[in-house]
């Protein structure tokens, strides 16, 4: 691999970081400057003398001890023939007019006095109070531009031009492959770019070449990012890593400028890997929306992207990296053949792979023997790998928080509990008759889900509040990822859903507006049945919901033009009377079996007033007793 130039040395340990340092601090040159002015106001005023009124002046010219004046300007100076007490030898009186200084005239004459003008040189004055101020303001602004240069400031705008990406060498990344898990299929795609940066020439013996661009998609928190470190850190090569936003300035041309610079840069240090994360940032589709034109910055941006990524071979060991979680809005050209050629999904990891991210960052934290990955990986279905480190680390939090020396399982169930549910507000008072109404609800969920086949555990219930509005909570995991659900799962999940309610009804004797999100859940999954998954036997196996606007799909919707509805009026009626049917028939069923286990609903709410939560060992004791 070649020695890369000397521009991108890693950082030093240098704290100036590489600015020339200054032999005088700020403050040094502020106490500095206020010495200046004091010792320039001492010599001035050391220089002046204090003026006596005209009258005093005009008496001594009048007794004749005036020796010689000089008149000038403003003032009119006398020579003493013999000095003061004070050891003075010249007297100043401002000058009045020219009619009072030719009232001196017989006096004058009349004693011989020499007089003369005089014009004053102010010249050195000038330069104390008007020079010197103007070099020391301009100093000081000089200083400050240099320091702002320096940092990337105002002081920098001649290098406004110049990427921004950050550079780290192979031992500054310090990530490897290991180091990732849960996305295996992920890190397989990239080994091959890894292979190829590291021995290019073998790589390409029968004429192969790697692609010149991958694209890393997924959701927010899958480890798009940490695959591209870890991908140089196992290449071994420098690794530019900038965003997406980081090239658009309010400068027309910044932009198309930081691209060029980027890729000199990438050019010169092959092989290398150019990481750009959130592409969408800077790859949206061109002439998308009403206010979209051909001038655009961010499309100047974007041609000049496309036009690199064109100019260079793949060959050179340069690899080009991009991560959205939006591809959708990515302009087509930037996903064609040549340009970003292989696009890998890293999506949220499986049971399997939540428990080995799972035992990556255990290794950082003190646990237990009873804490097994995937016991808690069984906890956690749809969450991504930052959500896994997040909840490793709540979890720590809460067993420091009480003392413990080591994490136990509980501590994952409560942290689970918090990110799901929110942070418990024990001190919110409710009335005894909100308690209740919330008791029943909450029984009524569980009730429902433990009395349905196959629908997923009930792990815990409580009517203690938590997050903004939820006054109690039904916690519900399921045991395994599920990519598929029938028609009676969907039923079964709408029924649950509405067991809140029913239990309010049939408890109570009246609804509350406790169900407020249960009902816009289950009118979501009733809509989706029918306009969807073709659920409605009235409707037959047909479509109606209106497709999402895509920003490569070429028509007008992704500029905020919705398309006609697809359907007629009386097929919309009729789309309305089964998502309503589908609500009817599961709300039907959540009351009928809550009316046949109306005691058992009763003594679990009276279990919950007096203990707030009932974990899921109690519920299956309270259901086993009951018969």
């Amino acid at each position: 691999m070649p020695a890369a130039p000397e521009r991108f040395r890693p950082p030093s340990d240098d704290p100036t970081g590489g600015r020339p340092s200054w032999p005088i601090s700020p403050w040094g040159l502020l106490v500095a400057l206020v010495l200046l002015f004091t010792l320039r106001d001492l010599w001035v005023t050391s220089l002046e003398v204090q003026p006596i009124p005209y009258s005093e002046f005009h008496q001594h010219l009048k007794e004749g001890k005036l020796e010689a004046i000089r008149i000038g300007s403003r003032t009119i100076e006398g020579e003493l023939k013999e000095p003061t007490a004070d050891g003075r030898k010249r007297i100043v009186t401002t000058r009045v007019d020219a009619a009072l200084v030719r009232e001196l005239e017989p006096f004058v004459d009349a004693h011989a006095v020499r007089y003369e003008g005089v014009l004053e040189n102010t010249l050195l004055r000038d330069l104390l109070s008007w020079v010197v101020p103007a070099f020391v303001i301009f100093g000081l602004w000089s200083f400050a531009a240099k320091r702002m240069a320096g940092s990337g400031g105002l002081g920098g705008l001649l290098s406004v031009g110049k990427s921004r990406a950050r550079v780290h060498r192979e031992t500054g990344v310090g990530v490897r492959f290991d180091d990732v898990a849960g996305v295996d299929e992920a890190k397989a795609e990239l080994r091959e770019s890894v292979e190829f940066l590291r021995n290019p020439a073998a790589y390409g013996r029968l004429g192969a070449h790697m692609p010149k661009g991958v694209l890393l998609v997924g959701p927010p928190g899958t480890g798009k990012t940490l695959l591209a470190r870890a991908m140089a850190g196992e290449a071994g090569v420098p690794f530019f890593s900038i965003t997406g936003s980081e090239f658009v300035e309010m400068f027309v041309g910044v932009g198309a400028a930081r691209v060029r610079d980027l890729f000199e840069q990438a050019r010169a240090a092959a092989p290398c890997i150019i990481f750009i994360d959130e592409l969408d940032a800077l790859g949206r589709a061109r002439g998308v929306g009403p206010m979209s034109g051909g001038h655009d910055e961010k499309e100047q941006t974007l041609n000049q992207l496309l036009a690199e990524m064109d100019g260079f071979d793949a060959s050179q060991g340069v690899v080009i990296l991009g991560a959205t979680n939006r591809p959708e809005v990515l302009d087509a050209a930037l996903l064609r053949a040549g340009r970003f050629d292989r696009q890998v999904l890293v999506d949220r990891p499986d049971r399997r792979g939540r428990a080995d991210i799972l035992q990556v960052h255990l290794r950082k934290v003190t646990t237990s023997a009873q804490v097994q990955a995937d016991a808690v990986a069984a906890l956690t279905p749809g969450f991504a790998g930052a959500d896994l480190a997040n909840l490793v680390n709540e979890a720590a939090l809460l067993a420091t928080r009480r003392g413990a020396a080591a994490v136990e399982p509980a501590d994952f169930t409560a942290a689970v509990e918090r990110i799901v549910a929110g942070l418990e507000k024990r001190q919110r008072v409710m009335s005894p008759t909100e308690r209740r109404t919330v008791a029943v609800h909450e029984s009524g969920h569980a009730l429902v889900a433990l009395l349905s086949p196959g629908s997923d555990p009930v792990h815990k219930i409580s009517i203690i509040p938590r997050g903004i509005g939820a006054l109690g909570y039904t916690l519900q995991r399921p045991t395994e990822d599920r990519y598929l659900a029938t028609r009676s799962e969907l039923m079964q999940r709408m029924a649950v859903l509405l067991g809140g309610r029913a239990a309010e009804q049939l408890v109570v004797g009246e609804i509350s507006t406790g169900a407020a999100d249960d009902l816009a859940r289950v009118t979501d999954i009733a809509r989706d049945m029918v306009t969807r998954y073709g659920m409605a036997e009235a409707l037959g196996q047909v479509v109606f919901a209106q497709p999402h606007a895509s920003f490569l799909s070429g028509n007008g919707a992704a500029g905020g033009v919705q398309p006609e509805r697809p359907f007629s009026d009386a097929t919309a009626d009729a789309i309305d009377h089964a998502v309503r049917t589908l609500v009817d028939h599961a709300y039907a069923r959540a009351g009928d079996l809550l009316a046949r286990h109306r005691p058992t609903l009763e003594a679990m709410a009276a279990q919950l007033l007096e203990r707030e939560t009932l974990e899921e060992a109690q519920l299956a004791a309270l259901l086993k007793a009951a018969g």
